[in-house]
């Protein structure tokens, strides 16, 4: 796919194409929706992450390979369960779907950051969390911008059956590491850059 900055122009075909693929060229990408249907009613895709060896497909199993022609997804604890939910946005078959994570219930810590000299909102800080086991879990704030839509500014760390975290090491984008120790699972929290102690907040504190 090729679009010329001016869109009156013409642009040459790049290469001979192959009708038995599908290909086809036009010079104003518009025409597109006129005469090409790109959408067909793909299905989406769900996969899951299996111990960072494998993928497993749960697309049909799940519920979550509807057809709408999604444009963009965001996952989040929508509902306040300790899970990361997953919402969304298609053009077909509804404006917005939400699936609600039931897999078994397992431990998490939530992570609000707030930078001073780094930026107020602690965008680029990257988390290590250290298990009593020695296996550790990295994640980085750097909330994922999709067609109309953003994740929310905070660090959900799922831990499994973990009771607490041994040790969780912040790096800030100014390049100051703070460490805490013996962090218990399932809580929320709020660290500020300028401060040597995380607080304890609740879903529906103001943060500040």
């Amino acid at each position: 796919m090729s679009q010329p900055n001016k869109r009156s122009c013409t642009a040459p075909i790049p290469g001979e194409l192959n009708s038995d693929l599908g290909e086809f060229w036009v010079d104003d990408p518009w025409q597109i929706n006129q005469s090409h249907n790109l959408s067909s009613f793909e299905k989406n895709q769900f996969f899951l992450n299996s111990q960072g060896k494998d993928f497993l497909n749960l697309s049909h199993i799940s519920g979550a390979d509807s057809d709408g022609d999604a444009r963009c997804a965001v996952a989040a604890d929508f509902l306040n369960s300790g899970k990361l939910d997953l919402i969304v946005r298609q053009v077909g078959g509804g404006g917005l779907l939400l699936y609600q994570n039931e897999f078994a219930d397992g431990n998490f810590i939530k992570i609000h950051l707030r930078g001073n000299p780094s930026n107020s909102l602690g965008i680029g800080a990257k988390v290590k969390a250290t298990l009593e086991d020695g296996k550790t879990y990295h994640q980085s704030l750097f909330p994922v911008n999709s067609f109309r839509s953003q994740s929310p500014n905070v660090i959900h760390l799922g831990l499994g059956e973990a009771e607490s975290v041994e040790k969780l090491q912040v790096t800030w984008p100014s390049g100051k590491e703070i460490t805490f120790s013996n962090i218990q699972s399932n809580q929320t929290l709020l660290i500020k850059e300028w401060e040597e102690q995380p607080k304890v907040i609740s879903e529906n504190s103001s943060i500040q």
